[in-house]
Order: C-alpha cells, then structure tokens, then sequence
C-alpha cells in the first residue's frame, strides 16, 4: 500500500479531510479505531489501513485529526518516516511539545466547518517546520486556502484560539442582542440582517484600532470612552428591564468605568487592551 497521504481520524473533520484528498485526485489511506468509520470513503477509493503505524508508514504526508494530544500521542509512530501534519485541536504548548518530539512536524488549525473543506474560501493556519510544510503545501491545497505563520510550531493554535475567541464573543454579543429585541416582540428574523450589515463597519474599527494597539496610542477619533460608557448605561439598564442576563454587558460597562476611572475618559475604546494585559 502506497499513497499521498494517510488521513488518521475519521470523525465528521477527518472524513471530510480525507474527502477532499480524494477529490483533488490523491491516493489516500485511512485509519480510524473504529473500522467501520472507514467503509464510505473505500467506496470512494480510499485503501483503508489495519493500525495506525500501517497507515502512517504508508504515505510521505501524515494527517491527524483526532479527539485531543493524548490520542494522538497513543497512536502516533515514533519512528514516523514522513511529514506530520496535525490538525488535531490543542493548545500553543502542547503544539510547541509535540514539535519538541522531533521529526518532521507542521501544527495547523483548521478554520471551519466539516462543509467548509475543500472551499478555497476557508482557510486552514499551519506552523512549524518550513521545509515540510513547503513539501506538503500542494496537498494541502486540496483542504482550503494554506496560510502559513512561520516556523513557531506554536502559533498555528495559538492564532485559533484566538480566532475561535473572536467568534464567540461575536455569537454571544449577536445573541444577547436578539434576546433584547425579541423580548420587546421582535423576531431574529427581522433583527438579523441589521445586526450582520452592522458588523461591516464593526470590522472597519477592528482595522483602525489595530495600528493604536501596535503603537500604545488609543485616540478617541471616533468615540471616547467617557461616551462609551455612557451608552453602555443604556443597555445594562435595557437588559435588566427586560429581565435578559446581564453579565455580559456588565463586564463592557465594567471595562469602560475602569479605563475612565484610570484618566483615560478621552481615549478610544482600543484603550480596553490594556486592561486585558494587566490581568
């Protein structure tokens, strides 16, 4: 058995992964604890592998994408003579530990749904080891745009995290906003294209404010603070009336009391990183 790639983990992610490949045209072998995982995607012309250390002594490009580190770690062949490319989901540092195992490692961090792959419209972050990762960029064009972010093994999850932080935030931000509209009889529905056309120029400030942030300048051009906080009065009070939880807006009012509180009432509301850093 000889292919492309080897794909190790077919959950819905790794079956995904592992169908792109064979879209694109590679040979693929694939391996799963559980067999019959394996089925769909030999119908499709995958080989699939009796073991893990089968499948990955079968391809010059190894691909993980299992539950977590541990997992991985229990199946992974330590003499592994290819290109490890995990996808699997963890933190900076145990990135950073399993390139310090030493091979040829690449880290990444897929930015998507199971739907998503293969649409060059996604995007999967990769780090780690420069050389493999320029081996391997042709496969794993198959899966989504490659966005590389140096040689850090680390920075891959690192810039995940981070990301996942983003839609989170943003998510509880949109639906803490429609539990206030739809109290007052409103529907999402209707609510929904106001609140997605407003994050256009929400990302707008997003690029203004990340020049202050790189240089400790937080100029109040477009709102200060003191205004700021002022407005946020209004929807702590809205949401109390209205009997919707208020902790999220509490914590904003309580970012924007401290900052003023601190002398900096005239600042934009870029000011609010350091407080995060302080903590």
């Amino acid at each position: 058995m000889r292919s492309d790639v080897a794909v190790l983990g077919l959950g819905q992610m790794g079956s995904a992964l592992a169908e792109a490949f064979l879209r694109a045209g590679h040979r693929v072998t694939v391996w799963n604890r559980s067999p019959a995982k394996a089925e769909p995607l030999v119908a499709q012309g995958a080989q699939a592998a009796s073991s893990a250390v089968e499948a990955q002594r079968s391809a010059p490009v190894v691909v993980a994408c299992v539950l977590d580190y541990p997992a991985l770690t229990e199946i992974l062949d330590p003499e592994l003579p290819g290109i490890l490319v995990n996808l699997t989901s963890g933190s900076p540092e145990q990135a950073r530990e399993m390139a310090g195992r030493g091979g040829r490692y690449v880290d990444g961090g897929i930015m998507t749904t199971p739907p998503g792959i293969g649409d060059q419209r996604s995007m999967i972050l990769y780090s780690g080891d420069q050389d493999a990762l320029a081996e391997a960029s042709g496969l794993l064009s198959a899966l989504a745009e490659p966005i590389n972010l140096g040689a850090d093994p680390g920075l891959a999850a690192l810039y995940d995290t981070a990301l996942l932080g983003i839609m989170w935030s943003t998510l509880t931000g949109w639906l803490h906003a429609t539990a206030l509209v739809t109290a007052d009889g409103a529907t999402a529905e209707h609510f929904t294209p106001m609140a997605t056309r407003w994050l256009g120029p929400v990302a707008g400030f997003i690029s203004s404010y990340a020049p202050q942030v790189d240089s400790g300048s937080y100029p109040g051009s477009d709102a200060t603070l003191d205004v700021h906080l002022a407005t946020l009065d209004h929807l702590v009070h809205a949401s109390e009336v209205r009997k919707v939880d208020a902790a999220l807006p509490r914590l904003l009012h309580d970012y924007a009391r401290r900052a003023v509180e601190s002398g900096h009432g005239a600042d934009g509301w870029a000011r609010i990183i350091e407080l995060l850093r302080a903590a």
